[in-house]
């Protein structure tokens, strides 16, 4: 299948391009970036063609895979999809529900396959314990804490404008909401509180009757930055493993050749843009509720 990659930043530099280059079943055919010097380069590197227009790139592939912020993602995806192209999407896949909505009602008008690009639901050993943990009764509820460092020098996101303007619930909240999703069910409900800077401690209910809780911030102290997540329940508590440092390349792989493979068969993916619209919306509300508890 014929791959097209939108974006042309650190996430597309070290990410989608090198995966997208090198898996097996899918060929990248060309790069399209906002600054066309960028996408020079960017092609250059990946031994591609730059496109000036994204419309001619869109003409000459199956699918595209994006790597540019959220905005930018909704209004281009909905164009993808209504030319019948496959979409690989980054999370959030916008950041209004009526964006995110768009672009699922065009997925479903033109009948194209979707996936949304969690990297811990294509890792081996996050799927392990996924597979554990559903193999397993009684749980009661979950957490999830990722308190991370975009002011760190040398972040290479450190100057996504987008992550610096919404922090951690609209960058990490959709992790949190895809692992705990996969561990206890769909989420129905959440409840949130805002802290100093973006500091956010969220709620979930799940179907299940399970609670789970999400406490996020971009900006923590160096020394406090860490991930943990887990479940609990009459067994106990099960931890969530660590992220191998050099499985973003294989997940985004996989990721890549479970949408061919969905648009092949015509099945949906448990993370396709329908639950990435659900992610917005649930986002969405969790926002409002932390503006109305601090007026």
């Amino acid at each position: 299948m014929r791959f097209g990659l939108i974006g042309t930043g650190p996430w597309a530099q070290r990410a989608h391009g090198p995966a997208l280059a090198s898996t097996p079943g899918v060929e990248l055919a060309g790069v399209w970036g906002r600054s066309a010097e960028h996408a020079a380069s960017l092609a250059e590197t990946l031994h591609v063609r730059a496109y000036d227009d994204v419309d001619d790139l869109l003409a000459v592939v199956d699918a595209v895979a994006f790597a540019v912020p959220p905005e930018v993602q909704a209004d281009l995806a909905v164009r993808a999809a209504r030319a019948g192209l496959h979409l690989l999407l980054e999370k959030p896949i916008a950041l209004e529900p009526s964006a995110a909505y768009a672009i699922e009602e065009a997925v479903a008008a033109a009948g194209v396959a979707s996936i949304v690009f969690h990297t811990d639901r294509f890792i081996p050993q996050s799927r392990s314990w996924f597979d554990r943990v559903a193999g397993t009764d009684g749980w009661r509820g979950g957490w999830f804490r990722w308190f991370a460092a975009l002011q760190e020098p040398g972040n290479p996101f450190g100057a996504s404008a987008w992550r610096q303007e919404r922090g951690a619930l609209w960058d990490i909240g959709p992790h949190a909401m895809s692992t705990l999703t996969a561990a206890l069910g769909p989420i129905e409900s959440v409840r949130a509180t805002g802290g100093g800077a973006d500091l956010v401690a969220l709620t979930f209910t799940h179907r299940s009757g399970a609670l789970s809780t999400a406490t996020l911030t971009a900006f923590a102290p160096l020394p406090a930055c860490g991930f943990e997540a887990a479940v609990w329940g009459e067994h106990g508590v099960l931890l969530m493993p660590p992220r191998p440092e050099d499985a973003v390349l294989d997940a985004l792989r996989s990721a890549a050749q479970e949408l061919v493979a969905c648009a092949t068969t015509g099945e949906p993916h448990a993370i396709d843009v329908r639950f990435g619209a659900h992610t917005v919306r649930v986002l969405a509300e969790a926002a409002g509720q932390i503006v109305a508890g601090q007026s």
